[in-house]
């Protein structure tokens, strides 16, 4: 079923679209999408968040059972190395990626007629990057990561590059999706690669592949990246260029994705190198310990993105209400933040040990702590999208440059202390540093602060 369309500021839902004849028989879906647009936002900054939103819990949900059935099919050990490798192809690939997909739903809704030009000039980039660094990763592997040498073989290398490539057009597509305003799409994509992700696991595990977690990414994003594309191309950028003639000229575009390029580097290496500190500190079984609560302690996490992504299109096709447009996200996200990390901390021990006792012996406490490093990580995510807004580069890299040593860092200090619990004191006391000093001087990066602020 196709989510449905998110809506321009100058349609209302009665005058999105002419009623149908009479003789015109509707799709029997039609009610269950009336259904599912009635409960969304009408205004198109929160409905199209909340349409992102859905995207990443349902991704979310069908993680966890894919999760679920890895670690029943497969020992920790294997868990963590698969895991590790996972987090390494992404790391590479938002290293490859070059930060395009961010640069994507800055641009896009101004792109006009260049449009399908500029996508597939940024595809083209970004695969060639990614499997570049890729290849160049697994040369390394002997002195850098030992313990994933099992990817020195052929076919698993193969896919390692393969889904590392895979991934950064994965996020790209994400990107151009939520610019031409088709985030319900984003949605689409991801139960298409959940489902295959778990079908084609399931294979591997009768096969008794070792390597068949990070097999199952790799052959999952190949199907979900030509399902979307196929729309995204033949009739999302169309109608694209039809409706936004504008176009921004190239080199403030160049100056911008080189120094928001940076910047993203320093937080992908936070979320992605952690999971690379436990293994070689703590091994393999903490390393899967690990990976579970990180997977659902991200889930707040995404939703401050989802609406720091909208925050940025609609800015990008209003750029005087981009005040506005960050307190009223702001405010409404940090409700749904709070009663999620509330929920999180509650069924912490009983959601995890569906993955097995030692899952929730080891994990409960880290993924308790990451639930709540969430809520100062609003305020941080939303300061970042202003400053893109707002072309306060510096700001946009800094933050996240003191987010990555703050983060690498402490892990690496606690982590032998602390064990697992370690990583999520790192991830909390960074947040809320870095929050603490937005709102001392937040005159500095939020415009109309004192209109707001009385």
């Amino acid at each position: 079923m196709h989510a449905p369309r998110a809506l321009p500021p100058a349609e209302t839902a009665e005058t999105a679209a002419p009623p149908a004849p009479a003789a015109t028989k509707r799709p029997f879906t039609a009610p269950i999408r009336q259904r599912f647009a009635a409960v969304l936002p009408r205004e198109p900054l929160l409905r199209n968040g909340h349409l992102l939103a859905v995207s990443s819990l349902i991704n979310a949900a069908l993680g966890a059972v894919f999760w679920v059935f890895a670690t029943h099919w497969y020992d920790e050990r294997t868990v963590g190395l698969n895991y590790a490798t996972i987090s390494a192809a992404t790391l590479l690939s938002t290293v490859g990626q070059l930060n395009l997909s961010d640069f994507l739903v800055r641009f896009v809704p101004a792109a006009g007629r260049h449009t399908r030009r500029l996508i597939l000039a940024c595809y083209v980039a970004s695969i060639a990057c990614s499997a570049l660094v890729a290849v160049g990763f697994l040369l390394l592997v002997p002195q850098i990561a030992p313990g994933l040498d099992f990817l020195l073989t052929p076919v698993t290398g193969l896919f390692f590059v393969a889904y590392t490539a895979g991934y950064a057009i994965f996020a790209l597509q994400d990107g151009a999706l939520t610019g031409v305003r088709h985030p319900g799409w984003v949605a689409a994509e991801n139960v298409v690669f959940a489902v295959v992700k778990i079908l084609l696991l399931a294979v591997a595990a009768a096969l008794t592949l070792f390597a068949g977690i990070l097999i199952s990414w790799a052959g999952a994003l190949v199907v979900a990246v030509l399902v979307a594309n196929v729309f995204l191309l033949r009739r999302a950028v169309p109608r694209h260029e039809r409706e936004a003639p504008q176009t921004e000229r190239p080199p403030r575009m160049v100056r911008y994705s080189t120094a928001d390029y940076v910047g993203s580097l320093f937080r992908m290496a936070a979320y992605n190198l952690v999971p690379l500190l436990v293994l070689n500190t703590l091994g393999p079984a903490q390393s899967a310990y690990f990976s579970l609560a990180w997977i659902i302690g991200y889930i707040p996490y995404l939703l401050a993105t989802n609406m720091g992504s909208s925050l940025i299109v609609e800015a990008a096709h209003a750029p005087g209400q981009l005040a506005q447009h960050a307190f009223r996200v702001l405010r409404h996200s940090a409700l749904l933040m709070a009663l999620g990390t509330v929920a999180i901390i509650v069924v912490a021990p009983y959601f995890l040990s569906f993955f097995g006792p030692g899952y929730g012996e080891h994990g409960t406490t880290l993924l308790r702590l990451l639930a709540l490093s969430a809520l100062p990580n609003l305020l941080v995510s939303v300061a970042i999208d202003v400053a893109r807004m707002r072309r306060r580069l510096r700001m946009v890299v800094g933050l996240q440059l003191a987010l990555c040593f703050l983060v690498l860092g402490l892990s690496h200090v606690l982590l032998p202390e602390l064990g697992l619990t370690g990583a999520g004191v790192a991830w909390l006391v960074a947040q809320c540093l870095l929050a603490l000093y937005l709102l001392i001087r937040r005159s500095s990066w939020l415009p109309g602060i004192s209109e707001h602020s009385s």
